[in-house]
């Protein structure tokens, strides 16, 4: 059996319908969800709903019960990942599971990002528990850009400290085939791999491809990480919360999301999504809404 935790996820949720579409039988799929209510469409194709919270190891051990490969998808509570992640861990070799895959951070042992720190500690985690693992370092979303397309769209500006930072970004759908591919393989390929989009971009061609979907000019304002923190904390954002958001501005322009690496194609079989598809795919559904 295949067990994907935080199921209903926007993550999660991909992998478990993508392994369906891949053949997998709805009874050997298990969606570990917090809330079944919200798994029920899943539980009506089939799917083995189990109830577990990050939190509770004894429910977790229970939900992965004869599971033999566990999705763990990272935890979205910053600054409590390692100890909820340390709780599927213990309840996946308490279980028996035979293998862990997990989704970490880009370049998590060497890189400057905010969020690696947590995901470092899982993965040294996982090989402390002696669990074969495959760590798959996901990039950024380019769902992550949705809102600043829309605002670039219509002001004809985007800005942010990031420089000229080289962005390995790739769809959620990119990468739960990635996933899907990992976990449905006859033999997993265990150890790490980084995984992003096949062409990384800088915000200044994200601006171009905004203005060749748009047919208006759009431009990048490259600022100082002190322009930016000030830009933010103006716009209403709490400080620590800028502070966060230009560390990562500031990752990036160190070439903390310039990965060059083809991996996830390689894994899903097939091209990921380009810059210019989401665009137009981003901006199409603004205009929908």
């Amino acid at each position: 059996m295949i067990a994907v935790t935080g199921a209903t996820g926007q993550l999660g949720r991909l992998v478990v319908t993508g392994l369906l579409d891949a053949g997998v039988p709805a009874g050997e799929v298990v969606a570990v969800v917090r809330t079944p209510e919200k798994a029920a469409d899943l539980a009506g194709r089939g799917v083995q709903v189990r109830q577990a919270d990050y939190t509770d190891e004894a429910a977790l051990v229970s939900a992965l019960q004869g599971v033999d490969r566990l999705l763990l998808v990272s935890g979205n509570e910053v600054g409590q990942r390692v100890p909820q992640h340390t709780n599927v861990l213990q309840a996946a070799k308490t279980a028996g599971v035979g293998l862990v895959v997990y989704t970490s951070a880009p370049k998590a042992d060497d890189t400057s990002l905010p969020l690696a720190p947590e995901h470092i500690a899982t993965e040294r985690l996982i090989a402390d528990f002696g669990i074969p693992a495959v760590v798959l370092r996901n990039n950024w979303y380019l769902e992550n850009y949705a809102a600043p397309i829309g605002q670039a769209a219509d002001t004809g500006e985007l800005s942010g400290s990031s420089g000229a930072g080289r962005i390995a970004a790739a769809t959620r759908a990119d990468f739960a085939a990635g996933a899907v591919a990992v976990l449905t393989a006859e033999q997993p390929p265990v150890g790490v791999h980084e995984l992003g989009g096949d062409e990384a971009f800088t915000m200044a061609e994200l601006a171009a491809a905004v203005a060749a979907e748009t047919g208006r000019e759009v431009t990048f304002r490259d600022l100082s990480a002190e322009e930016h923190l000030s830009t933010l904390v103006g716009a209403g954002l709490p400080e620590g919360t800028a502070q966060f958001v230009v560390g990562l501005d500031q990752s990036i322009a160190q070439g903390a999301l310039d990965t060059g690496s083809t991996t996830l194609s390689q894994l899903a079989g097939r091209p990921t999504t380009t810059l210019a598809e989401y665009v137009r795919t981003a901006l199409a559904a603004r205009s929908a809404a």
